[in-house]
């Protein structure tokens, strides 16, 4: 399996590039944000429990986040590989999805960051707010989101180069300059 973590602060076009990296490796893409939203819209009891929490712009528990992403693996046995996308967030995560993964004799091969300066994240987000509405891209609550990366995120970068399985892209520019970038990453592996 090939299995990479795609990393940056919100509104640094994760989603964007993951679905380009899903098309052309055939991974299948794994985004806590889209799982939590999914669970939202069913109104499912752990919908119920973490729409307050991501309204308000706050992490939802390791031991629920972790819960869902392996029952999200184990239901793809098939797959050549992920993309894990918003999660890890917090080095215990990064911990709980190793393991995880070597229980099914797997591992993350690497760690892309995409590199995105505050001023880019705000324009961005402040545009995608204006297209979809996305309720965690409020003003307020997007300052959360981006001060919980920059305070707590970030941290699981030295995590994984410790392990030598980080890069980092810069994520400003044009997509598919940024896309080539990332495959050039990819490519190593």
């Amino acid at each position: 399996m090939l299995n990479f973590v795609l990393f940056g602060p919100p509104g640094a076009g994760k989603g964007t590039q993951s679905e380009k990296l899903i098309e052309k490796y055939q991974l299948l893409h794994i985004s806590t944000g889209d799982i939590f939203r999914a669970h939202i819209k069913n109104q499912t009891p752990l919908g119920q429990k973490v729409s307050a929490l991501i309204a308000d712009g706050q992490l939802v528990p390791d031991e629920i986040t972790i819960a869902m992403l392996e029952e999200e693996v184990d239901r793809n046995p098939q797959a050549k590989g992920f993309i894990f996308d918003g999660f890890p967030r917090t080095v215990p995560q990064a911990q709980a999805l190793d393991e995880f993964l070597e229980s099914k004799g797997s591992a993350i091969a690497g760690v892309i960051a995409l590199d995105v300066d505050q001023e880019e994240l705000t324009k961005r987000i402040a545009q995608r707010q204006l297209e979809t509405g996305r309720a965690d891209d409020q003003a307020d609550k997007l300052q959360k989101r981006i001060e919980e990366y920059f305070n707590k995120t970030i941290h699981v970068l030295p995590y994984y180069e410790a392990q030598q399985k980080l890069s980092k892209v810069n994520g400003i520019g044009k997509i598919e300059d940024i896309f080539a970038n990332l495959c050039a990453v990819v490519d190593q592996y």
